[in-house]
């Protein structure tokens, strides 16, 4: 098998002649990166061609698997990202732009269902819009790497229902659910409600999918919350909060999950809810801080 090296130019490749035209093709290009980024991409490219010897017939289904997944892409889901996902380079890129020091809180994949102007809500509030599934009552703070609250700190939330479905993936639905925006208080505390995650599959009913049936892996993903946080001077955050206990940890179809990102999300008997109110149901509450670096302190 190919072994990686730093010279592009020396990876074996069937017809190094062409892969050396090809490569001088970008030597003029006048960003520098530019050329050396496409010129790695052909050198791989040709060697990873040359060692499984392609055929043209797998040449023709990596084209079609490509042009579908542009295809089923829209403004609701990217199926490019969760092809980046399932192959894991989404971490790996996470892993290289995002280094933390050892207190600050690690770094996940976002995932194909962000949305950039999600609703504004108040500290307090129920984010859940409807969503289905078991109550439970977020908290914590946002802090320094030194211990510090933030005040202020922009903080998106999105999660899925209780049929593992995003809001974006009902095509009938108007308004926001399982998602919003809040901003820490002055002491760094965030506190809101919505409903517990549960685990779920990623969407298989693409190319994605298919290509997860014909490799026998699984397409699921354990319980958790999505989180962004960001706050001036402070190195952005997108993260997920993982369930403790979950049964596909340690088995993510994204390889998303990291040990110091999973919570204790504790049941509560029916009674009187950090809100105040009394339930009638049992109910949830997770409690988790999260750390953030100073801006290029790493």
């Amino acid at each position: 098998m190919t072994m990686w090296t730093s010279d592009p130019a020396a990876l074996p490749t069937a017809d190094r002649t062409l892969t050396d035209r090809v490569l001088k093709s970008f030597d003029a290009a006048p960003s520098a990166r530019l050329g050396e980024v496409m010129r790695s991409l052909v050198a791989h490219l040709h060697a990873f061609a040359s060692d499984v010897r392609l055929t043209e017939e797998e040449w023709a289904a990596a084209v079609s698997f490509l042009t579908r997944a542009g295809q089923i892409s829209d403004d609701r889901r990217q199926e490019l990202i969760l092809l980046s996902d399932v192959l894991g380079l989404s971490m790996l890129v996470i892993g290289m732009n995002h280094p933390v020091s050892e207190t600050a809180t690690a770094s996940t994949v976002v995932g194909p269902f962000f949305v950039e102007d999600s609703p504004e809500f108040a500290n307090g509030d129920d984010i859940s819009g409807g969503a289905g599934g078991e109550p439970c009552f977020y908290s914590g703070r946002v802090l320094s790497a030194a211990g510090t609250p933030i005040p202020g700190a922009r903080i998106d939330v999105w999660h899925a229902d209780d049929e593992g479905n995003y809001d974006v993936q009902y095509a009938e639905l108007d308004g926001a659910q399982g998602r919003g925006r809040l901003r820490s208080a002055a002491d760094g505390r965030y506190w809101f409600s919505s409903v517990l995650p549960v685990p779920y599959p990623i969407p298989h009913d693409g190319p994605v999918g298919d290509l997860l049936t014909a490799a026998e892996r699984d397409s699921m993903r354990p319980a958790h919350m999505h989180f962004r946080v960001s706050a001036p001077g402070f190195a952005t955050l997108t993260t997920h909060v993982f369930v403790a206990g979950d049964p596909y940890l340690g088995f993510d179809a994204v390889f998303g999950e990291r040990d110091s990102l999973v919570g204790a999300f504790v049941r509560h008997d029916p009674g009187v809810a950090p809100d105040g109110r009394v339930r009638d149901a049992a109910f949830f509450t997770m409690e988790f801080d999260f750390v953030l670096d100073v801006a290029d302190s790493v």
